[in-house]
Order: structure tokens, then C-alpha cells, then sequence
């Protein structure tokens, strides 16, 4: 076996073979991008068999950024999947690795029922599919696409529909990434794949946070800044939880840039826990006039609460998601700013993936903002991750 590279297809039976399943994923490591990509499919072909998968993806680093064309045509002509579509990014994950910004190059494919390519615009239009799908795999460029419009059309012509993905991280300004569909290259809208009714899909959305306090209704707000939390400025309320809840090590938490607020998704609810919120970035505050910016608009009668994300908490959180999952296998998209960045060692989110549900063919990518659902709605999240749980139909009735 080249040494960096790695492929998993299944888990061990009883005489401690692989066996045969119709997932498989694999990592290159080799920074020469033909024989990256020749490694990743050749071993995927070889776990496989001989029959064409439903769907691949490609994910590379931005050092094979210029061979994604190339890549993509190996992989159409020796996997013969009825849908390829891929994407660059800064770092790439399969399996229990994670290459962090050195290069890499994961492929993942699958068989397990009808697939529906597409590819969304400018406009958010997305072509339906000729099958009532089971959830939306997609990759975007960040700089453009109108996630929020798209999402929007989606759950009004499929209520429900989770959509999983993640935007492409290689590049740092417009048309730096590259998308792959099919035989096309593209440099920004999406490109996705409707699943359709042979496989299961499950999402977890992993937000890194834990709520601190008590929740609080918004009586004073403009677009994204909270002026006043029940009655209260904004900053009284965060001051009365640093004075009052919060440890000397969480006071720390927020003055390195881990608070966060929650927005309560269904105000229907008379509890809160985790799940139940959108987690925003606060962006900004004014301790002379009390308020504090967040990323999103929040209006009037809004419940929030304020949340502290670090290294602890995005573990915690991420093993609580997955305690009880079940899964054939998995594709991981992960912010950009985990990693070591956040918990100062290698492979965390890939190892716990495999801890909890492995070993499985698992590949991913990082993200610069990932795609999943929370409470039923699907969103753009930051430092999340966004994981699909991927199981053919009935394969664990019983």
C-alpha cells in the first residue's frame, strides 16, 4: 500500500476480511495529482467491483486544483458512476484522517438506488428530480450563491428535504474554486445530487456550543443587533452571566471569541436544549450603549440565549450527536475552522466519527460554511459540523 494513502469499504467480518458493501472511500496523500487521483479510484474500483457506482464524489486540496478536470474524467471513465460531482477545499477528510492544508485528494462512491444531478445557479433554480428524493447533497462556492434563496425554494416544493454540504474553502476570493459536475468544470453556483428512495438518510449538525444562562426574550431589536434581552441592555444581561454563572475559565472562553448566541428555532416549545437553537457569531458589541451584533436579523419576540463554543464543547457536543447513530457510511463536512485550529490536535472530527460509528467508509471535506438542518429547516452554519448518515433502505430493519 503507497504510503498516505488509505481506503476503507466496510467493516471486517468474522475472519477479519473487509467485506464487500456498496460504499467505499479513499485518501491520497501523494502530492502529484495524477497519481493521487490514480490510487484513490483504482482502490474505490477494487472495493467496489465491477459494477458502476450510483454516485462519486472527489474532493482535493487546493494544490490539484488545476487537474480537477483531469481528475474528474479518470474517475468517470474507470468508475462509470451514473453521477459525479466534487469540489476544492483547504483540507479533506476520509476514513479516521484529516489533511490539513497539505495535499490531499478523497473519493468517495456509493450504489444504493436513483440519483438526480444538478446544477444551481445565480438564480437558486434547482431542476427536480424524476423521484420523490430523500435528501440534497450539495456543494457551493462562497462567493455568490444564494444559499438562503435556494433553501427556501427547496423546502417549498419538498418540506423537509435535509440538504447536507458545504461551500468549496480552497480559495479566498471569486473564482479561485473549482466544482465538479459530471463532465463540467464550473467556478461558482453549486453543484448537488438528489438521493433518491434506495437509500436512508440521517443528518447530525454538530454546532460546537453549549447554552449558558437562561433564556431570554428579544424586546428591542434593528435588523442583526440586539439592543435589549427582556427588558435589559444586551451587554447588562452578558454582564450579569459573566458576574454571576460563568467560571474565571469561561469568562476566558468569551474574551478569546468563543461567545456565541442561540436563536430558538420553534418559539413553540416550552423547554430548550440542544438542537433547538441556530447558533449565530456575534460580530460586534457597544458597551457604552448596550447592545451586541449578530449575524443573522433577529426581530421582536425572539428567544435567545447566549452560548460559549471551545474545544471541550465542540467535542462533547459532536459525541453527543452521534451516541446511538447507526450507519453504512458517512460524508463529514466540517468548518475550516476546526481542525487543529480548534482542538489542537489532528483527525478529531474524522476519529470521532469513526469512534462512534466505525469503522465505515467516511470522506468529507472543510468547509468555509456548512450546509445541514436544524429544528427542520436547513441553514448555513459556521464551525459546525454537518454530517450525512448514509444506510441503504431496510438495511437495519430489524
Amino acid at each position: 500500500m503507497p504510503l498516505g494513502w488509505q481506503l476503507l469499504a466496510g467493516a471486517p467480518d468474522a475472519a477479519g476480511f473487509l467485506s464487500r458493501v456498496p460504499f467505499a472511500a479513499a485518501l491520497s496523500e501523494h502530492p502529484i495529482a495524477a497519481h493521487a487521483v490514480g490510487e484513490v479510484t483504482g482502490q474505490v474500483l477494487e472495493a467496489l467491483g465491477d459494477e458502476a457506482p450510483d454516485l462519486a464524489i472527489l474532493f482535493v486540496t487546493g494544490h490539484h486544483l488545476q487537474a480537477m478536470g483531469d481528475a474528474g474524467e479518470v474517475v468517470r471513465r474507470l468508475l462509470r458512476p451514473d453521477a459525479l460531482i466534487g469540489c476544492t477545499a483547504v483540507s479533506v477528510l476520509a476514513n479516521a484522517r484529516e489533511v490539513e492544508e497539505t495535499p490531499g485528494v478523497v473519493l468517495w462512491a456509493g450504489r444504493f438506488g436513483p440519483v438526480h444531478a444538478v446544477n444551481i445557479g445565480p438564480d437558486g433554480h434547482v431542476e427536480a428530480p424524476p423521484f420523490e428524493p430523500s435528501a440534497l447533497l450539495l456543494l457551493a462556492d462562497p462567493f455568490g450563491f444564494p444559499a438562503e434563496t435556494a433553501f427556501a425554494g427547496l423546502a417549498e416544493r419538498w418540506p423537509g428535504l435535509p440538504v447536507v454540504g458545504g461551500m468549496a474553502s480552497a480559495a479566498r476570493g471569486p473564482g479561485g474554486n473549482r466544482l465538479l459536475l459530471d463532465e463540467r468544470v464550473l467556478l461558482t453556483g453549486a453543484v448537488g445530487v438528489f438521493l433518491g428512495p434506495g437509500i436512508e438518510v440521517e443528518t447530525v449538525v454538530s454546532q460546537g456550543c453549549r447554552p449558558v444562562g437562561r433564556p431570554f426574550t428579544v424586546t428591542s431589536a434593528e435588523e442583526n443587533v440586539v439592543r435589549e434581552l427582556a427588558g435589559q441592555p444586551a451587554m447588562v444581561r452578558l454582564k450579569e452571566l459573566a458576574d454571576d454563572e460563568l467560571t474565571h475559565e469561561e469568562v476566558d472562553v468569551v474574551n478569546r471569541g468563543g461567545l456565541h448566541v442561540g436563536r430558538v428555532i420553534d418559539e413553540r416549545k416550552l423547554d430548550f436544549g440542544r438542537g433547538d437553537f441556530r447558533v449565530l457569531n456575534v460580530l460586534g458589541a457597544n458597551e457604552a450603549e448596550g447592545w451586541i451584533a449578530v449575524a443573522e436579523p433577529v426581530a421582536l419576540g425572539d428567544t435567545l440565549q447566549f452560548h460559549l463554543r471551545d474545544a471541550d464543547s465542540a467535542d462533547d457536543d459532536l459525541r453527543a450527536m452521534l451516541t446511538g447513530k447507526r450507519a453504512e457510511s458517512a460524508l463529514v463536512f466540517t468548518c475550516n475552522g476546526r481542525g487543529r485550529a480548534l482542538f489542537d490536535i489532528g483527525d478529531h472530527d474524522a476519529l470521532v466519527v469513526d469512534d462512534y460509528l466505525g469503522p465505515l467508509p467516511a470522506a468529507g471535506m472543510f468547509c468555509a460554511g456548512e450546509f445541514g438542518a436544524v429544528g427542520g429547516r436547513n441553514f448555513v452554519h459556521g464551525f459546525t459540523a454537518s454530517i450525512a448518515l448514509l444506510r441503504e433502505a431496510g438495511s437495519f430493519e430489524g
